[in-house]
């Protein structure tokens, strides 16, 4: 159930149907994103240049993403979409049929390079901050693609971005360096990334799709690896039922804490935007761990 590393890396590409898909000079750019970090690193690199719409509403979770025709159309209308493939079977779909604008695959400037038991692939590469920060810098060469007047802009808010996310993971670095447990038990596997940026070690309860229902010896097997080890938290997220977490808690005498994947925005997030929800993150973990 822990993430391990893997040889293989998803390959990723961008493709445009046709030069004239791009847009006026001084136009703005409409940019779909597959789900909110996408969202929010379009949101950052593009600035006032692009006009960004997520194709994964708030409080949905994208890994069931289904589009609707209104999202179809903002989809095939939009001037660039910016996904990860692999991650959205529905989007994957979409995007194989054809698109008016040009899409762009984050999947190789992500260098997705862990894997569960099974070997599937994780995709949750934006909880390391320094992938995200790659991630920004393959948009804004696309924007910059897209719309060469806004080039120095895009590379420009690139930078920043990567400073403030250069921030967030010396935070993350000094704030976990010393806790009594490395431990990370969580209701979902999503935080192999992180695990792995920060020398942690990651159980989950379930696999990488949240929906997955963990058996009675997956169970058993968590609850005598929390007792054995004195964990003292699990660790459940927004977006998914806390039973399982607060089941195996209850079992084990360890309390519950939510751990947010960000793969969407609700009116329950810790936060505004993806670095002040991973500030909270932090804080959860500290406390969690716990971390002096």
């Amino acid at each position: 159930m822990a993430l391990a590393a893997a040889a293989a890396v998803v390959l990723a590409g961008c493709t445009s149907s046709t030069a004239d898909s791009a847009p006026d000079a001084g136009e703005t750019l409409d940019v779909a994103a597959a789900f909110y970090p996408l969202q929010y690193v379009a949101e950052q690199v593009g600035g006032d240049a692009v006009s960004v719409t997520s194709l994964t509403k708030p409080g949905a979770e994208p890994h069931d993403l289904e589009l609707a025709p209104q999202d179809l159309g903002a989809l095939n209308d939009a001037d660039l979409t910016v996904y990860l493939s692999g991650f959205q079977p529905a989007l994957d779909d979409a995007v194989a049929e054809g698109t008016e604008g040009q899409v762009l695959d984050v999947s190789s400037s992500a260098d997705l390079t862990l894997t569960d038991d099974d070997g599937a692939t994780d995709p949750h590469f934006w909880l390391d901050p320094m992938r995200l920060a790659d991630v920004a810098d393959a948009v804004a060469a696309q924007l910059a693609e897209s719309a060469p007047e806004h080039a120095d802009e895009f590379e420009q808010n690139a930078a920043g971005l990567r400073e403030e996310l250069t921030a967030l993971n010396r935070d993350f670095t000094s704030g976990l360096e010393r806790c009594d447990s490395r431990l990370l038990v969580t209701s979902h596997a999503a935080f192999g990334y992180l695990a792995d940026a920060y020398t942690l070690d990651q159980v989950g309860l379930t696999g990488l799709t949240p929906e997955t229902e963990p058996t009675p010896s997956d169970l058993a097997e968590v609850t005598d690896i929390v007792r054995d080890n004195g964990v003292q938290t699990i660790f459940y997220e927004t977006l998914v039922s806390p039973d399982v977490a607060e089941t195996v808690a209850a079992a084990t005498g360890a309390s519950t804490a939510v751990l947010d994947p960000i793969e969407g925005l609700t009116d329950a997030s810790a936060g505004a935007d993806y670095l002040e929800v991973m500030q909270s993150n932090l804080t959860s973990l500290r406390d969690g761990l716990p971390c002096r």
